[in-house]
């Protein structure tokens, strides 16, 4: 099974290039994030036609995920136990950033960690609480083959990031988000991209500012992380950096990994 995951930044702006990145890439199943629309305007039609099925969550114009299978799509789920909401004041609401359901026998989670915005913002605390509670649930599905795959908003290594006094990511790199973002490997996950791809300066996402892709200014923010009996499966990992090129192009590229029968 290829299995891959994209923060498609809009949907509804890259139907046509996310589906025929899917034709050329044969691609089984897709977690997106930051789809930015409700189910009811997803352009489903075109992934329809194109063989596969559809699970999606979005409440309104920001965030949402979804994922796209041609092996099935079963016991899909919107939140993960304890899921923590956010709002500046007043009660916090969930937010569409989960997204779970079970693909030619993966249990897959489509991710779109918070960013955190700034150090004294409330949104740093609760992008940390977001990793926290996510990793307590993500240890009680270690023993089956779960992936959890998406944008973590962490660029774990100071390699993972053109430049650690970049002013957009200060949430990006602290001690505290990292040691988030590592604590999964406690819970029984391995990340596969740097299993595979260990080299330095490899980055899945470079913003639309300051010509930082030609530049070479980027991140790596985009991970998957695999329970041990799936990890034991991966038989490779690519960083489609192409898909970062040409008009159109989300700010961030697909990061795809093969997964050999069990």
């Amino acid at each position: 099974m290829r299995l891959a995951t994209w923060n498609v930044n809009s949907i509804r702006a890259r139907v046509d290039r996310v589906v025929d990145w899917l034709d050329r890439s044969g691609t089984d199943v897709l977690a997106m994030q930051e789809i930015k629309c409700k189910p009811e305007q997803f352009p489903r039609e075109a992934f329809e036609a194109a063989g596969y099925e559809l699970a999606i969550h979005g409440l309104n114009q920001w965030n949402g995920v979804a994922i796209a299978s041609r092996v099935g799509l079963t016991d899909v789920e919107t939140e993960f136990p304890l899921q923590p909401g956010f709002a500046k004041t007043g009660e916090p609401a969930l937010e569409a950033r989960a997204l779970g359901a079970t693909a030619g026998g993966v249990r897959v989670w489509s991710l779109y960690v918070p960013n955190g915005r700034g150090l004294a913002d409330p949104h740093y605390a609760y992008k940390l609480d977001f990793l926290a509670r996510l990793k307590d649930a993500a240890a009680t599905w270690a023993d089956g083959p779960t992936a959890l795959v998406g944008d973590f908003n962490v660029a774990p290594l100071p390699t993972d990031i053109w430049s650690e006094e970049d002013s957009e990511a200060v949430t990006h790199v602290t001690p505290e988000a990292r040691a988030a973002f590592h604590a999964f490997e406690d819970a029984g996950y391995t990340e596969l991209s740097r299993r595979f791809i260990p080299d330095e300066r490899t980055y899945t996402f470079w913003d639309y500012k300051a010509l930082r892709f030609p530049k070479g200014e980027g991140m790596r923010i985009d991970f998957v992380y695999a329970s041990a009996p799936l990890a034991e499966r991966a038989t490779g990992v690519t960083i489609v950096r192409d898909e970062r090129k040409g008009k159109g192009a989300s700010d961030h590229v697909p990061v795809v990994v093969d997964i050999a029968e069990a």
